[in-house]
């Protein structure tokens, strides 16, 4: 059954839990008794939920002009609050924040903005160079979660990472796919290359 609970409102979802009936590139179908409903979520997500029967989502709901109210899952709070930081700066839309969580994990996204890495923020899709400084002048420094240098150099790593498997053929959604799945003990490039080649063999 769907948990609901109130933020500002008693009508806003907080929390779904249920059945995961259908799962596609964008978005997940929750069953709650007898009610699917249609959350957006990072590619991230998706992979993470793999083929869980029961499946538990923090949720923000945006409400557009033409289509209504719209869910946006998280596996975590942190991930949540991260997502209303980034949806409160001008010009970014819920879209393109869910497109940083799907490049980086939230301490990476932080230590990113912190570090005032504006290239690695506009490898999100819908992120523009003027976008991803605005999302720094306006967040640097203002986020409670502390940043990680150790985070950061990851998702350096990971990006090019993602590109040399993409010069070998496959396409960024098996990259993204493979690299998800990498023991994240392993730190190396080297290492993590191989993990993820023999992810896909």
């Amino acid at each position: 059954m769907a948990k609901a609970y109130s933020a500002t409102c008693a009508k806003m979802i907080y929390h779904l839990q249920g059945k995961l009936c259908a799962k596609k590139s964008s978005f997940v179908a929750i069953d709650t008794g007898g009610i699917w409903y249609k959350v957006f979520v990072s590619p991230r997500t998706i992979t993470a939920l793999a083929d869980r029967a029961e499946i538990a989502l923090y949720i923000e709901t945006h409400w557009r002009k033409d289509n209504g109210p719209e869910l946006y899952g998280f596996e975590t709070e942190r991930e949540l609050e991260l997502f209303q930081k980034l949806v409160s700066v001008s010009g970014v839309g819920p879209k393109s924040a869910l497109g940083i969580l799907s490049i980086a994990s939230v301490d990476q996204a932080i230590s990113a903005i912190n570090e005032g890495k504006t290239d690695l923020l506009t490898r999100a899709s819908g992120i523009g160079k003027k976008t991803a400084e605005r999302i720094v002048l306006e967040l640097k420094g203002k986020l409670a979660i502390v940043s990680s240098p150790q985070a950061l150099n990851l998702m350096e790593s990971d990006l090019e990472l993602e590109d040399t498997l993409m010069s070998l053929g496959y396409t960024r959604a098996q990259a993204k796919t493979a690299i998800e799945k990498i023991d994240p003990k392993l730190t190396s490039f080297k290492d993590r290359l191989k993990a993820a080649l023999k992810k896909n063999n």
